[in-house]
């Protein structure tokens, strides 16, 4: 398809016409596919959005910056929400990090948190002291789910020679939750490396 055939179909309101459509801006350059990609942003349907929040992620542009900002913000779907925390990840960890760490703050989604949690934690730049902030304010959260990976990421920083994760972790070995105490034992045995 043309570019005007793929905008043509992304702006269809016709899912099996624009997903396709937006899943061959795989192979396009970010240029090409940026303006396609925040068309998908626009549309009612929630995968399309999702799909188009993970392409400007692999795709980073200037341009995709702010739509994404918006989008973690705004978009009414969790699943869309937490695709824009991830792809925000991939424009700039110091730009991105005071966004995710506000959206983790102020986000009651575990999700959105889980996805955070995930996107931080895997990045090459991430500091120790933030991944240590980041999993103290998730092992304080209510949800198991957010709570465990809290405790994960504190283990790989034991694993790196964090005194101060091994600390935490030891708080957490009388847990309520079953996983997190799992969890924090595995990384109590974790020797530094």
């Amino acid at each position: 398809m043309n570019v005007d055939d793929l905008r043509e179909a992304i702006a269809s309101d016709n899912p099996g016409r624009a997903r396709p459509a937006l899943a061959s801006l795989v192979n396009a350059s970010p240029e090409e596919a940026e303006p396609l990609l925040l068309l998908g942003l626009e549309q009612d349907d929630m995968i399309l959005r999702q799909l188009s929040c993970s392409g400007l992620g692999h795709k980073p542009t200037p341009a995709g910056w702010e739509p994404l900002v918006q989008t973690l913000k705004y978009d009414s779907e969790v699943a869309v929400r937490a695709e824009a925390a991830n792809a925000l990840v991939s424009h700039g960890l110091d730009r991105a990090w005071p966004l995710l760490l506000d959206a983790f703050v102020s986000e009651d989604e575990w999700l959105i948190r889980c996805s955070i949690l995930s996107a931080v934690a895997e990045h090459p730049e991430i500091a120790q002291e933030q991944l240590l902030q980041l999993a103290r304010l998730a092992v304080a959260e209510a949800d198991g789910t957010v709570r465990v990976g809290g405790t994960e990421i504190l283990a790989r920083l034991v694993r790196e020679g964090s005194s101060a994760a091994r600390e935490v972790l030891q708080g957490l070995q009388q847990d309520s939750d079953h996983r997190v105490v799992a969890a924090a034992l595995n990384g109590l045995q974790s020797q530094p490396c």
